[in-house]
């Protein structure tokens, strides 16, 4: 889940609203994590418990709201696949001068073989968290390196000077938004941690997993303040590869395309993966040929970024649109958390539940304002 989060949008997302936002991005960060982990630990206890993905949970609570959360799953994730596609390109373009477009296609190849390995559940762990490890350790570096402002940035991220709506609707979207969150809480699922028993291991890897994707997002925001501090002006074309250039010169600027391919390839497995379980359980056909349809899944993103690319404005949009799934995700699963029928006897703690409650109006109402308001100006 932490390394699906991590993703080309995220790199990006942060740059971009570190360079305007400045130290107030950190307040932004302290919200977005708060409700990340009530969103997450809330929907992974009811999967574990239900023993149920998401979309079969949603059927039971009402019929046809799973096929329509799997519907606004998997075009989500397809479009951020694109995104991360192009972000696997970018990185070799960075590492070895190839193409973005042939460097995108071989990195597709490489996600398709870990899904085509016998044992590919364990291949994809291990392989994502060797990628994660490697991220942190080269992002710590470069924030070290960029000398960020550390008093102001703490300062700032309790008592902020302003409040950006677009960028928590953003960030809890890119992460834990659309397909982000699930991909975790199906992947225990299917490791075989489920049950009332496991509660406290799901517990404790939903709130590990949120830390791990932070711990990655304030390393990056505080070596992007520190370029940014200085007076230097990112390239809006590719704003997380200037921190990296503008922080540590040649070196940090391979180092981001080594950050750059292994935040992007994680994602692209995380997204085909968690798309595709949204949907393998309508039919005994789907089940059936499900790593077939993941494969299918990659080539068609690597596709279409060949054809067409990604911008890095529809990288932030698709942060925001994700973000509104959340609400409608998280508010069926809490229903689903008081019914007997797929909880058993299971009680869902009050806590969690008023917690639940509070962010899925928080983000309804702000995903719903920044549709109508902030959403038009980026797409100018």
């Amino acid at each position: 889940m932490a390394t699906s989060a991590i993703g080309p949008g995220f790199l990006t997302q942060t740059t971009y609203f570190t360079e305007s936002l400045g130290a107030n991005f950190g307040f932004v960060i302290l919200i977005s994590i708060l409700i990340d982990i009530g969103a997450q630990i809330n929907i992974w206890r009811i999967i574990a418990v239900s023993e149920r993905r998401t979309q079969d949970i949603a059927n039971m609570v009402l019929p046809g709201m799973g096929f329509l959360l799997a519907v606004l799953v998997v075009i989500g994730g397809l479009a951020f696949n694109i995104g991360n596609i192009a972000g696997t390109g970018l990185g070799m373009n960075v590492m070895f001068g190839m193409s973005p477009e042939l460097g995108a296609v071989i990195s597709g190849v490489i996600a398709i073989g870990i899904f085509l390995i016998r044992e590919a559940g364990k291949a994809m762990d291990k392989f994502a968290q060797i990628m994660g490890s490697v991220m942190i350790v080269l992002t710590l570096y470069v924030m070290f390196t960029a000398s960020p402002p550390y008093g102001e940035a703490a300062v700032k991220s309790i008592v902020p000077d302003s409040i950006d709506m677009l960028a928590i609707v953003t960030l809890v979207g890119g992460t834990v938004g659309g397909y982000i969150t699930f991909a975790g809480g199906h992947r225990l699922l299917d490791g075989g941690v489920k049950g009332v028993e496991a509660l406290s291991e799901v517990t404790k890897s939903s709130v590990s997993a949120i830390g791990i994707a932070s711990i990655m997002r304030i390393l990056l925001f505080l070596a992007a303040l520190g370029v940014v501090a200085k007076g230097l002006s990112l390239d809006p074309k590719n704003p997380a590869a200037s921190v990296f250039q503008l922080a540590a010169g040649n070196i940090g600027y391979k180092m981001f395309g080594v950050i750059m391919w292994a935040a992007a390839i994680t994602s692209v497995i995380g997204s085909a993966y968690t798309s595709v379980s949204f949907i393998r359980t309508f039919g005994s056909v789907l089940e059936k040929y499900h790593r077939r349809m993941i494969v299918a899944f990659i080539v068609v993103s690597t596709l279409v970024f060949v054809i067409v690319g990604k911008p890095v404005k529809v990288l932030i949009l698709a942060g925001a649109l994700n973000g509104l799934i959340l609400p409608v995700s998280l508010g069926v699963m809490l229903v689903a958390a008081h019914k007997k029928n797929i909880v058993g006897d299971y009680r869902h703690p009050v806590w969690l539940t008023i917690s639940g409650a509070v962010i899925v109006v928080i983000m309804a109402y702000l995903g719903i304002d920044t549709m109508a308001e902030e959403i038009p100006k980026l797409l100018k």
